[in-house]
């Protein structure tokens, strides 16, 4: 079997522009996978059709790890996020190639089931002033969802100092969001790696006694040390990993124990096979892995493969219930939470496939998403804009 034509798309949303591909075989199966690339989308398309016309045609979609290598290293000059990603994309695509072909879904051909349903929690649900009433009635709605765990990003703008001010307002907004749910529902602390490590370590400090499940990205995520440092000196547990990409990416990071919990993003790290190597590397250290997935419902689709085959992953981030309806048009088959669990895919492949009519319904938008606008967390573009 070889890789014969390839086609991307894409979907203009919200607040991002979700990205996809098709392969297509010279045996009729094709296979399908998400290539989101926040504030990047002229520049994946870009990488995207050099690199399946360099690396993917003419290949067997069976040989992901000679693909892989190839892409990772034939270039040369990394290109960050935009080559990982792609990466990802056309290895996933695959995998959903191989397992359309052999009749079974991608999760028991990387190892078989660890689980019977992957835990998931809510994010993006709070999509409204920072007003401690406001964020606890949003809560209150992600918890009648039947989500028992949920992440959010209290600090507003906030950079690598805060005011007082600020501070004492983010301490109010968890306040009233353990408040609203009760003891029960483990709350995420997102921080987006906006703090010095002194801020952040006073910062976790004011929030410890909300007994936070975990503390994301407390420090810019380029400073091993930095995140170290924070670790040592705080009381819940580090989580970080969203922005490193492939084993290499996360090598120092497990070595060090600079985290507790990982957190790779399966279109972003490097595809199935390098983030069950991050998850195999981080295994011996005693970390979890709670797979990132700020994309859509093709990122959803292929970490929930992931998890059902990942003996030490935690829980899976889902910003699907407080997206546009529509994307479940747009990727048809995708896994839905319910009561705050995904079921296994029983499909074979990934078990979705895109529908172009609803993509086309949808075009591309000029988008810049600016997590360090005051009101990003409302996600209103149109305002960040003007």
């Amino acid at each position: 079997m070889k890789i014969v034509n390839a086609k991307t798309f894409v979907a203009g949303a919200a607040w991002r522009n979700l990205i996809f591909i098709r392969l297509d075989t010279d045996e009729g199966i094709s296979g399908c996978a998400e290539a989101t690339a926040h504030n990047k989308t002229q520049a994946m398309l870009g990488y995207l059709q050099e690199a399946i016309r360099r690396y993917a045609i003419g290949t067997d979609p069976f040989d992901t790890e000679d693909l892989f290598a190839r892409m990772f290293r034939l270039d040369y000059s990394y290109a960050g996020s935009v080559q990982t990603t792609a990466i990802s994309a056309i290895e996933i695509a695959c995998w959903d190639i191989v397992g359309k072909a052999l009749g079974q879904p991608v999760w028991r051909l990387l190892g078989g089931k660890c689980r019977d349903r992957i835990p998931a929690y809510a994010n993006g649900w709070y999509q409204v002033d920072r007003n401690p009433k406001l964020f606890a009635e949003r809560a209150r709605d992600v918890v009648r969802k039947g989500y028992r765990a949920l992440k959010f990003d209290p600090f507003g703008g906030g950079g690598l100092e805060m005011p007082r001010s600020e501070k004492l307002l983010a301490v109010s907004l968890v306040e009233a969001v353990r408040d609203a749910v009760g003891p029960d529902v483990e709350l995420f602390i997102e921080a987006h790696g906006r703090m010095s490590p002194a801020t952040s370590v006073a910062m976790a400090h004011m929030l410890e006694r909300f007994d936070p499940a975990w503390y994301e990205e407390p420090v810019p995520p380029e400073d091993i040390e930095a995140l170290l440092f924070v670790k040592n000196h705080i009381g819940i547990p580090v989580a970080t990993g969203e922005r490193c990409y492939t084993r290499y990416g996360f090598h120092q990071l497990i070595e060090r124990r600079a985290a507790d919990i990982l957190q790779p993003d399966v279109i972003h790290a490097g595809g199935f096979l390098e983030t069950k190597k991050i998850a195999a590397m981080a295994e011996p250290a005693y970390m979890m892995v709670a797979p990132h997935n700020s994309s859509g419902p093709g990122c959803t689709t292929a970490s929930v493969h992931l998890a059902a085959c990942t003996s030490n992953f935690k829980i899976q981030e889902c910003f699907d219930d407080y997206a546009e309806p529509w994307l479940r048009e747009v990727v048809r088959g995708a896994p839905v939470a319910r009561d705050g669990y995904f079921e296994l895919p029983s499909k074979p492949g990934l078990g979705m496939e895109l529908d172009e009519e609803a993509i086309a319904a949808h075009p591309p938008q000029e988008i810049f998403f600016n997590l360090w606008d005051p009101s990003w967390q409302k996600r209103d573009l149109r305002r960040m804009e003007s």
